[in-house]
C-alpha cells in the first residue's frame, strides 16, 4: 500500500511512548523513531513521548538538554521529550535510575496525552518497561495498549550483572509477567525472544514477531577507496576488524580486543571500534597500549554505508547468556554491507541458528577462538563457513518489516 493510497482511508491516532527516540542513530531510538515516521507519512496521526537523545553515549546530544521538558515535530510526528537523570558513568544502579527517572517526569505528559489525544493505540516501547503502567492506562478510555519488546532488559540486567539477587529477581519478574499480560498484544524481534515471553505467562497468540531492518538501498557493498582508511593511516592492504554500534557491558568487546592482542604480532591486521557507550573509556584505558585498536566516535548517518565498507571482516560479540535476550539491530547493516561477519553465539541460540552457513561462529567469551578463526581469514583470504550476507540481509528489508509492523496494529478481526 502507498502513503498516497493510505491516507485517503480513515486511519488510527497514536501515541508512542518509549525512552528513546529519533535523532537517535543506532539502537532501539533509530527503530522507533522510524517507525513514527513511517506511520505519520501513511496518515496517521502520531504523538510521541520520549527523552532527549541519549543513546549510545549517555550524554544528551546538543541542542537538547537533559533537564527540559522541550516539544518538536519531527517527520511529521509531534515529539514531546521529558528530562532523564544522567551521569559520566552510567554503571550498576544508574542503568535503572536514568528509565526510571524518565518514567516519573514523563508520567503526566502521557497521561495528559491519553486523556486530551485519546490515541486508538498506545505503543510502549521496551526498555524501558518503566513506562508500562502508564501507558496501560490508555485502556481505560478505549484505547489498545501494545508493548514493541525490543530488549527483554530485566533479563539482561541479571545477565550482565546490573542487578543481582534471588529474592529480588523473583519479585521483578513476578511484577514484569503482570504487567507483561496486561497488554493487547506484544510485538518482539526474534523467535526466541518470543518463546520468553510466552514462559513469562503472554498468551502467544497475542505476540507478533518484527525484526529490526536496515535499508537495503542505503547500506550495500560500494567500490573505490575507503576514506576512513586514510584518516587511521590504513593502507588498502592492511586487514581491518571492525565493529560499529554500541559500546556497553552487553556488547562484551573484551573478547574482540582480547582476539586482537593475540593478533598483536601480525602489524597488518588492525582493529577499529566505531561508536559510543559506558564502557569505551574503560576499553580505551585497558587496551591503549595495542598500536593496532583504532578507536572512532559514533558517526553520522551519511557516513554510515563507507564505515561499515571499511570492513574486511565485521565482529559482532554479545555477553555470555545474552545471546537470546536481545537480537542486535547492527547486524542487518553488517550482512547488507556484503563483507564477512564472525559472531559470537552459542549452538542452539537463535543467533547461531539463522547466521549458520553465513557467519563465522565462535562461542561467546572465546577471544582465542575469535583470533583463530580471524588469522584464518586472513592468510586464506577466505573462509568455509562463509555464506551470501547479502541474501540473508533480505531478511531485514526496510519497507518488510515495517509493512508487518503496521499490521500488527490492525485490531483483530472478530
Amino acid at each position: 500500500m502507498t502513503p498516497t493510497a493510505a491516507r485517503a482511508e480513515p486511519r488510527p491516532k497514536i501515541l508512542i511512548y518509549g525512552e528513546n527516540y529519533a535523532p537517535e542513530m543506532i539502537g532501539v531510538g533509530r527503530f522507533t523513531g522510524e517507525i513514527g515516521s513511517y506511520l505519520s507519512e501513511l496518515g496517521y496521526r502520531v504523538v510521541a513521548v520520549t527523552a532527549p537523545p541519549h543513546y549510545p553515549g549517555w550524554r544528551v546530544i546538543p541542542p537538547f538538554h537533559a533537564w527540559r521538558y522541550a516539544s518538536e515535530v519531527r517527520d511529521g510526528v509531534k515529539v514531546l521529550r521529558c528530562p532523564i537523570a544522567l551521569r559520566t558513568e552510567m554503571r550498576g544502579v544508574w542503568r535503572l535510575i536514568a528509565p526510571l527517572s524518565f518514567a516519573v517526569t514523563s508520567a503526566p505528559v502521557a497521561l495528559w496525552q491519553i486523556i486530551r489525544f485519546r490515541p486508538d493505540i498506545v505503543l510502549c516501547v521496551e526498555p524501558t518497561l518503566f513506562v508500562a503502567p502508564v501507558g496501560l492506562l490508555g485502556r481505560f478510555f478505549g484505547a489498545r495498549a501494545l508493548l514493541h519488546v525490543q530488549d527483554l532488559e530485566i533479563d539482561a540486567a541479571f545477565a550482565v550483572g546490573h542487578l543481582k539477587g534471588g529474592l529480588l529477581k523473583r519479585l521483578i519478574f513476578g511484577v514484569e509477567s503482570w504487567l507483561l499480560r496486561r497488554f493487547d498484544g506484544l510485538i518482539t524481534i526474534s523467535g526466541q525472544m518470543r518463546k520468553r515471553l510466552i514462559a513469562k505467562g503472554v498468551a502467544a497468540d497475542r505476540i507478533g514477531i518484527v525484526r529490526n531492518w536496515v535499508d537495503l538501498a542505503k547500506i550495500k557493498p560500494l567500490d573505490g577507496t575507503n576514506s576512513f582508511r586514510s584518516e587511521l593511516g590504513l593502507s588498502a592492504a592492511d586487514f581491518v576488524v571492525l565493529y560499529a554500534g554500541n559500546v556497553g557491558a552487553k556488547q562484551a568487546l573484551e573478547v574482540v580486543l582480547d582476539a586482537a592482542r593475540k593478533l598483536s604480532g601480525k602489524p597488518h591486521v588492525h582493529f577499529v571500534i566505531a561508536g559510543d557507550g559506558p564502557e569505551k573509556q574503560r576499553l580505551q584505558r585497558d587496551y591503549g597500549d595495542l598500536r593496532s585498536i583504532h578507536f572512532l566516535p559514533l558517526q553520522p548517518e551519511a557516513r554510515l554505508c563507507e564505515l561499515l565498507n571499511l570492513a574486511d571482516l565485521h565482529v559482532l560479540p554479545q555477553s555470555q547468556g545474552a545471546a537470546d535476550l536481545v537480537l542486535p539491530s547492527k547486524l542487518g547493516g553488517m550482512l547488507a554491507s556484503g563483507k564477512p561477519v564472525l559472531v559470537t553465539a552459542d549452538r542452539g541460540t537463535e543467533l547461531y541458528e539463522v547466521l549458520e552457513g553465513t557467519c563465522i561462529l565462535v562461542p561467546a567469551g572465546d577471544s582465542a577462538a575469535m583470533a583463530t578463526e580471524i588469522d584464518h581469514l586472513v592468510s586464506d583470504n577466505a573462509h568455509p563457513a562463509l555464506g551470501d550476507g547479502r541474501h540473508l540481509a533480505k531478511l531485514f528489508a526496510r519497507d518488510s518489516c515495517l509493512n508487518q509492523f503496521r499490521a500488527y496494529l490492525d485490531p483483530p478481526r472478530a
